[in-house]
């Protein structure tokens, strides 16, 4: 990922807009900025969400509020608690996220 020409600023995430993505069960709400090419987002996911895609795009993720469970394509599982990351790389591990409680996470793209 490449961080160029991005001056300082700040965001106040409750004024970005909130747009509802589909999924297979659940709703996931994301609040996104885009500086150049890095897509930053704040995301909800509704308890009971799940995926509706596998995804390959690689990601930094925190998660804030809440619990997110992880498949990789190897069928391993990963469950991030708040205060807990994971991070891959574009087309490394395909992957698909779960949520039976809700999670609230910060992701940068």
């Amino acid at each position: 990922m490449q961080m160029n020409d991005i001056p300082f600023g700040t965001t106040d995430w409750s004024n970005v807009e909130r747009t509802e993505h589909s999924a297979l069960e659940g709703k996931a709400f994301w609040r996104t900025r885009k500086f150049g090419d890095v897509r930053v987002r704040m995301v909800e996911y509704t308890p009971g969400y799940v995926s509706d895609h596998w995804c390959s795009k690689g990601h930094i993720l925190l998660c804030l509020e809440g619990e997110l469970q992880t498949e990789l394509d190897n069928g391993e599982v990963h469950v991030l608690l708040p205060g807990m990351s994971y991070q891959v790389a574009d087309g490394a591990e395909a992957h698909r996220s779960t949520s039976p409680s809700g999670a609230k996470l910060f992701i940068v793209d």
